[in-house]
């Protein structure tokens, strides 16, 4: 499979506004299912974390001040992921906040997001919930650290795509896999999930 950016976003709250900003992003390149790269940076959007938020994260308003401004982070990390396709847990969550703060340095994302939250809800269906934490004790991979920062969640996360991929090779028999057709699994019905696959290993 080719190089993926996985990214994780720690924010202010769950959708991008003036007042709503991203306080975190970490974004590790996973390669033949492994981890070759990492970005981590706090970044300062000139907005206050709420208490409950900075309980949940443990990133506070004293940390920020000292931080990058979020322009600069995201002129970084847009460097540092270029074209390479993207993949997040509960992607819909980090792509609005990738996009909005993209948009905000008048850049615009070129590449398909995966989820691998979405591909675990398919693949994983025995699975007790779909929760990242969920999956990597159920998958018994490795804990990386505190949940809820970035480079913590983003590893966790490559983890498990990189779990996933194994099953579609051993279990299903795939010998091939992409970017694209990540994406195109997690579009379909999980019931039909075994006849999509068939597809693509030529039966």
């Amino acid at each position: 499979m080719e190089r993926i950016a996985v990214i994780d976003f720690e924010t202010t709250g769950i959708s991008p506004s003036s007042s709503c900003r991203a306080t975190e992003i970490a974004v590790v390149i996973l390669e033949q299912g492994r981890i070759v790269e990492r970005y981590q940076s706090l970044m300062n959007a000139g907005v206050r974390v709420p208490a409950f938020i900075e309980q949940l994260t443990g990133i506070s308003n004293a940390m920020l001040r000292t931080a990058p401004s979020a322009e600069q982070v995201m002129n970084e990390v847009n460097e540092f992921v270029g074209i390479t396709p993207l993949l997040a847990h509960n992607a819909a969550f980090d792509q609005k906040f990738w996009d909005f703060e993209l948009g905000r340095i008048k850049r615009t994302r070129l590449q398909n997001f995966a989820c691998s939250l979405l591909l675990a809800r398919r693949l994983m269906p025995a699975a007790p919930n779909h929760k990242l934490g969920t999956l990597t004790t159920f998958a018994s991979l490795p804990n990386t650290g505190k949940a809820h920062r970035a480079m913590a969640d983003a590893e966790m996360a490559a983890n498990l795509t990189a779990h996933l991929a194994q099953e579609l090779r051993q279990k299903h028999g795939l010998r091939e896999l992409s970017h694209d057709l990540l994406v195109s699994l997690q579009k379909v019905p999980a019931a039909k999930i075994n006849e999509h696959l068939k597809r693509h290993r030529g039966f």
